[in-house]
């Protein structure tokens, strides 16, 4: 019961991980997996332009920094992927 609740207010939903993103890079391709069917583990690989010149670290930190506190609470686990378009 309590695992269950946990779940429920933990989860995030991939729409609204894409959201997020979205609102901070609008030019972003972005493929998002339910990797184990939990809404806690996903994997994205996301291509946007403003990747442009950024080092893998600061693209990977303008992706968890586009999700605005949620990494770690709301969202579980994301791996990560970019690439510039």
């Amino acid at each position: 019961m309590v695992n269950q609740l946990y779940e429920l207010i933990m989860a995030m939903d991939l729409k609204e991980i894409e959201k997020y993103i979205k609102e901070a890079m609008p030019d972003a391709l972005i493929e998002i997996q339910d990797l184990a069917g939990d809404g806690n583990h996903y994997s994205a690989i996301i291509t946007s332009s403003q990747f442009s010149g950024k080092s893998k670290i600061e693209q990977h930190k303008m992706v968890y920094n586009s999700l605005q506190g949620k990494m770690g609470n709301e969202l579980h686990a994301l791996a990560i992927k970019t690439k510039e378009k």
